[in-house]
């Protein structure tokens, strides 16, 4: 009975927790139709509450922006509303500080999160997958000797959480490994091999039961 229970959680969870983050996203982009004034909102057009509508509508705003921004017009649109935001001092900081990580991470030239890397961490002798985030900078590579680079290391099963370090070049081994091979890797906790030769929990019940 136990085998059963198992296989049963194996195809249920995945089922569930995707479902559970698919909610999450759409009702998150939902929020967009607070924006429309309440005789345009699909509740009263409709006469009933459709779910989807306000992500359809944030993704179009998001590929109407990109548009805009690619002609000389709204470069300088752009280029206004970012003179705006640096003028307000709180705002700035953290505007220009997401806007430089953002197009780091983004921008089809950066190395930023493109290379998975093994790397000691905590300690000498464990090893742990982490991420080229790019080298050292500003006042702090002057006191560092050596190739430095800088990596991130990300928490499981959670990776949007984890810790900047500075490690010496020679010290990391860059994987043969995509980086969403590398995140499969770490959010399944080691369970998801990323060459696929591992094999999966209900095999293993299988064979178990032979």
């Amino acid at each position: 009975m136990k085998r059963y229970f198992i296989t049963g959680l194996l195809i249920w969870v995945p089922i569930g927790l995707t479902a559970w983050v698919l909610k999450f996203l759409i009702s998150t982009m939902d929020q967009s139709l607070l924006l429309l004034p309440d005789k345009f909102q699909p509740e009263v057009l409709l006469g009933m509450k459709v779910y989807g509508v306000g992500t359809i509508l944030t993704l179009l705003v998001v590929f109407i922006t990109g548009i805009m921004t690619a002609n000389i017009i709204g470069q300088k649109l752009l280029v206004f509303w970012e003179g705006v935001l640096w003028r307000i001092p709180v705002v700035k900081s953290i505007y220009w500080s997401i806007k430089q990580v953002s197009d780091t991470i983004f921008s089809d030239k950066g190395e930023a999160f493109r290379k998975a890397l093994l790397v000691q961490y905590p300690r000498e002798g464990a090893w742990t997958i982490a991420f080229l985030t790019g080298q050292p900078g500003g006042d702090v590579a002057n006191h560092l000797k050596g190739d430095y680079i800088s990596v991130y290391v990300p928490t499981t099963p959670n990776p949007t959480s984890g810790f900047f370090l500075m490690m010496p070049k020679d010290d990391v081994i860059e994987l043969d490994m995509s980086v969403d091979e590398a995140l499969k890797y770490i959010i399944s906790m080691g369970v998801v091999s990323p060459n696929g030769n591992n094999k999966t929990l209900i095999n293993e019940i299988d064979s178990d039961k032979k």
